[in-house]
């Protein structure tokens, strides 16, 4: 996620995280409509829900051990902003229950999973609503610009190797002004490695086709 680097306070909260929190919803989304159809076990759906696995548990990983702890520290003791922080917290932790619901669902012969994947749906809708509404733009009115700038390091740091995977990810299907919007803020040598290399490559593993 070098994009995280370019412009620390609109790139973070405004582009890069809601981006990642609609695509979170598309994969989900894109996971009932194969259950619906009874293709959710299919070899590239079950591709397509690795992968948001992987992404999702980098992304709250970032959040968790590096955003909130920053803005935790800069609201002080002050409760309020506190509480704020730690429902988002406990919001997050009861997410993982359910991905791992989905998981053991799965790999059950005959297993209904439509239920498990409706409950994950309906979590993972307040959660990101909640952080939107309230988590980031808590961060965005306490963080310095220098304290943006150390969580780009750190974001670039923890997520390079993801890169190639997530930018063609959170642009797959979304409607090309938002997608324009994103891969415009990005520098312009990420939008063309994402042109000749990431998007082509991610396009061959065909994700939740069936």
């Amino acid at each position: 996620m070098e994009a995280f680097a370019i412009q620390p306070r609109e790139m973070t909260c405004h582009t890069i995280l809601r981006a990642a929190h609609e695509a979170f919803l598309r994969d989900v989304d894109r996971l009932a409509a194969a259950v619906a159809a009874g293709k959710g076990r299919a070899a590239h759906v079950r591709a397509g829900w690795e992968n948001f696995k992987d992404l999702f548990r980098a992304h709250h990983d970032l959040e968790d051990r590096v955003l909130w702890p920053r803005v935790e520290r800069a609201v002080g003791g002050r409760r309020v902003e506190l509480a704020v922080l730690a429902e988002v917290r406990a919001e997050h932790a009861r997410l993982e229950p359910l991905i791992v619901r989905v998981d053991a669902v799965m790999e059950q012969d005959g297993g209904d999973l439509r239920p498990a994947v409706a409950e994950l749906r309906a979590a993972l809708e307040v959660y990101l609503r909640h952080e939107e509404t309230g988590a980031l733009p808590l961060a965005e009115s306490v963080l310095a610009d220098e304290e943006w700038r150390a969580l780009a390091e750190e974001a670039r740091r923890r997520c390079e190797a993801r890169t190639p995977m997530f930018v063609p990810w959170v642009v797959d299907g979304i409607a090309p002004i938002e997608r324009s919007r994103f891969l415009t803020a990005l520098p312009a040598p990420l939008r063309d490695l994402n042109r000749v290399m990431w998007e082509p490559h991610y396009r061959k593993r065909r994700l939740w086709s069936v």
